[in-house]
């Protein structure tokens, strides 16, 4: 079962760290273990792993707002107050959500820091949690640069009291980006040879992360990049990675359709191959769709369905469980509301709940690349479809790829899949150029392609390769990135703010630096440009 955080029972009693957080845990709690009691336990070190995962729980819940919803994708109901102006490029370094993403990364740092301060303490069958810890603290430094660019990169548990935090200051991008690979590849090294598990951090993960930031970085390094990749996606069977994809010699057929020189002869045809399709790309997700199949098309209705969420396309993923509880705290909880449960969805923006806020919702641009003819898989599982209604301009569409219904759902949060793999290898080879056949780019590109119903292709250029992740990974936050990393940022997101009436400048790439961070330590941080 996913449920992997249940019963941990994890007190950070004597550290905090300089995250800005109002409260911390509870620390009234007559079960909770100081730290120096866990690590004398048989099993210490694996409870503070589990609590660095259950702490990251926290950090899907508003990234949506911040990074799709910053994005050409999908756009904001004007009549609902905070979302509208993270929509327009209008947000301040008040803003609640800007300083909430920072703290949950920075929460989740500190608990990685606890295990990798006392890491020569872990005992032989435990040293797989101190890699974890190096993985899921490289991790949240990814995120933080991706989104506020110049960043601290906190290496030790900080006391707030003393003068530590000062040893901390907003580093320079590129420099951030070489600790990360850092501790991405030292995290590789203590995963070596450990058993995978899809809800923990693994050595493949770690590897395709390590090349993800050589990417990200200022001047990308696309050889070591390529080298990392190739590493897995040469060896994809060994990992037990892949994409979920049927083959059309095995693909069920949904209605009869008789061949015209026999009539006995029942013939599969496009659109039920592409259902067949459809319905691989909804069990990445882990969801499953109810029966129905009218007029070429499945139009059943999407549901989770945790019996799907391992599979062979997810590499790592966080875990959430729908549990029935009257006392639980969702990840859209305050502040103040640290610890996790299991009973919580990533993020209500991004569910069945979201279209009740008006944040996710397809824009019109969006909508002109993905529609059922240019995107016969994609679109299904992407899109609900019960919503698209082109003909009315001003129609709300919303996000069908997490089905789950509010704050208490189940749908996990995958943080990296197979099909990005592939096509960041496909990157990697380009190495920046417009154009390839390499047929190594061409093959991995073309994986993907083929799980979408879509057409090969034999000279693959830049701007194919970036639509393409635009429609394999919306709704997923990766297109603002995306755009930043291939350079078009400005170019995109200018045309479409003018086009919508939105207020993108250069520097609005990245969100300003907390408010509230700069008030902790005056005259120490420095506000990013454009705000």
């Amino acid at each position: 079962m996913k449920n992997i955080y249940k019963n941990i029972v994890v007190c950070f009693s004597i550290m905090a760290l300089f995250t800005g957080c109002e409260e911390e845990l509870d620390l009234s709690n007559p079960t909770a273990l100081s730290i120096e009691e866990l690590l004398q336990t048989d099993n210490g070190f694996e409870l503070l792993a589990n609590g660095v995962l259950d702490a990251y729980q926290k950090v899907p819940a508003n990234e949506f707002l911040l990074t799709e919803l910053r994005s050409d994708n999908v756009r904001a109901n004007s009549e609902n107050g905070n979302y509208p102006a993270i929509n327009a490029y209008n947000v301040d370094a008040n803003n609640g959500d800007v300083a909430t993403y920072y703290s949950n990364n920075m929460h989740t740092i500190k608990h990685a820091n606890t295990i990798i301060d006392n890491k020569f303490l872990a005992p032989e069958d435990q040293q797989y949690t101190v890699g974890e810890a190096y993985f899921m603290r490289a991790l949240c430094h990814f995120n933080l640069v991706r989104a506020y660019q110049n960043v601290p990169y906190v290496d030790k548990v900080v006391d707030i009291t003393t003068e530590e935090a000062l040893d901390f200051p907003q580093l320079p991008e590129a420099e951030v980006y070489q600790r990360i690979i850092s501790d991405f590849k030292t995290s590789i090294a203590y995963l070596n040879g450990v058993e995978q598990n899809r809800y923990r951090p693994s050595e493949g993960a770690a590897i395709c992360l390590a090349a993800k930031a050589y990417l990200s970085q200022p001047v990308p390094n696309y050889t070591e990049a390529e080298l990392l990749l190739a590493s897995v996606v040469e060896n994809h069977t060994t990992y037990n990675y892949d994409l979920l994809f049927t083959e059309r010699d095995n693909a069920e057929q949904f209605e009869f359709n008789a061949d015209p020189l026999d009539t006995s002869v029942d013939l599969l045809t496009d659109a039920e191959y592409n259902a067949n399709l459809v319905i691989d790309y909804g069990h990445v997700f882990g969801n499953s769709i109810s029966d129905g199949y009218t007029d070429g098309v499945l139009d059943g209705s999407w549901s989770n369905n945790p019996a799907f969420e391992i599979n062979d396309e997810v590499i790592f993923s966080i875990a959430y469980d729908l549990v029935s509880s009257d006392n639980y705290v969702t990840s859209d909880s305050g502040l103040d509301d640290q610890v996790e449960t299991d009973s919580e969805s990533h993020s209500f923006a991004m569910t069945l709940q979201g279209p009740s806020n008006g944040v996710n919702i397809a824009s019109l641009d969006f909508l002109e690349v993905m529609n059922p003819e240019l995107q016969p898989v994609r679109f299904y599982a992407s899109i609900d479809a019960l919503s698209y209604n082109p003909t009315v301009e001003t129609n709300d569409t919303f996000n069908a790829k997490f089905p789950t219904e509010g704050e208490i759902g189940d749908n996990d949060w995958i943080v990296l899949r197979y099909a990005d793999v592939l096509l960041l290898y496909t990157e990697a080879i380009m190495a920046g150029a417009n154009s390839t056949t390499d047929s190594r780019a061409i093959d991995a590109f073309n994986q993907v392609r083929a799980r979408a119903g879509l057409e090969e292709v034999a000279n693959l250029t830049r701007q194919q390769l970036l639509d393409e992740r635009r429609v394999e990974f919306v709704y997923e936050n990766q297109r603002l990135y995306d755009l930043i990393r291939f350079g078009e940022a400005d170019n995109v997101l200018s045309e479409f703010s003018t086009e919508n009436s939105l207020f993108y400048t250069s520097e609005k790439k990245y969100l300003p630096f907390p408010q509230r961070e700069i008030d902790n330590l005056p005259n120490f941080y420095t506000q990013n440009n454009g705000y």
